[in-house]
């Protein structure tokens, strides 16, 4: 199964939104706070080039925020993604 990252902040709807959808699919993402470090900020913006939360990483790969992550499950494109 690929690795998920995302980068998230205590109080974000989307962030919780994020979590409970990877949830529903079986994975334990990696969780990365930026509200409680000013590199992790930065390195979220320099690997996304966006500055809010959440940012979502599969391995490598950007896949954007929840819209992006939720648009990928409801074309059914999300599952294939996830075992790669």
């Amino acid at each position: 199964m690929s690795q998920v990252t995302i980068y998230t902040t205590r109080h974000c709807p989307y962030c919780v939104s994020t979590k409970r959808l990877l949830s529903s699919k079986g994975v334990a993402p990696v969780e990365i706070d930026v509200e409680q470090s000013a590199a992790a900020l930065a390195e979220m913006m320099q690997r996304s080039g966006r500055r809010t939360v959440p940012q979502i990483f599969v391995d490598d790969m950007h896949v954007g925020g929840f819209d992006d992550l939720a648009s990928l499950n409801d074309k059914g494109s999300l599952d294939a993604l996830l075992r790669d």
